[in-house]
């Protein structure tokens, strides 16, 4: 019998934000897998440990899943992903890949969710503390009230048309383009406040436009309004 493959979300940054579940399914299982080439260097690894310390003792599936938009070295590296963790599976282990956030929400994991689909693994998603309500709270503000719509937005791409929306905007991972953001809502006269690094060491919090820095890091989330 084939293993499962676990998708499971560890939250924003802060250890203490790791859902029960997700907690208890890491110790459960055996493998580990990671979105990175070095685990020391990998973000949802090391908020994972801090909840979970015997996660050091688990065998750590390396699966490099490249920052770029290249889609043939984006196929490439997805498709080799899911051929190392099928190996697992057909071995009938269990594996768990842990990502940032919530599983659902722009994660790496989704890749190699459809490839899994399409072979016909089973695959499962264990839900995390999404970024945009962790910031929220940490700004003690409320995202949405009444009928308010939310638009969550991924800031890497283009923003112009996003920002005409009606409601609240969020931005997600708004760093490396941030002189270009900040210009396009100055142009539009939007307001925003932003955390950086929610829920890490590095945390930053900016409580208007004009305080946020054009070299912000690449966990840099705003609400727009």
């Amino acid at each position: 019998m084939a293993g499962i493959m676990y998708g499971i979300g560890v939250g924003p940054g802060d250890p203490e934000l790791m859902t029960l579940k997700a907690v208890k399914r890491i110790r459960e299982l055996k493998v580990i897998a990671i979105p990175h080439k070095n685990k020391e260097q990998c973000t949802a690894y090391q908020i994972a440990r801090q909840a979970v310390p015997e996660i050091e003792e688990k065998e750590c599936l390396h699966l490099h899943m490249p920052m770029t938009k290249d889609e043939n070295i984006l196929k490439e590296s997805h498709d080799q992903a899911a051929r190392t963790v099928m190996e697992y599976l057909d071995r009938g282990v269990d594996v768990g890949f842990i990502t940032l956030g919530d599983v659902s929400i722009y994660s790496t994991f989704n890749y190699l969710m459809e490839r899994l689909w399409t072979e016909g693994y089973d695959t499962r998603l264990e839900s995390g503390i999404p970024s945009f309500c962790a910031a929220a709270a940490r700004l003690g503000i409320s995202l949405v009230s009444g009928a308010e719509e939310l638009h969550i937005i991924p800031a890497s791409y283009q923003v112009r048309d996003a920002l005409k929306l009606p409601g609240v905007k969020v931005l997600m991972k708004a760093g490396r383009q941030m002189e270009a953001v900040k210009r396009e809502l100055k142009d539009c006269g939007a307001s925003a406040v932003m955390v950086e690094n929610c829920g890490m060491p590095a945390e930053r919090i900016y409580g208007s436009l004009d305080e946020i820095p054009e070299d912000a890091g690449y966990y840099s989330l705003m609400i727009v309004r």
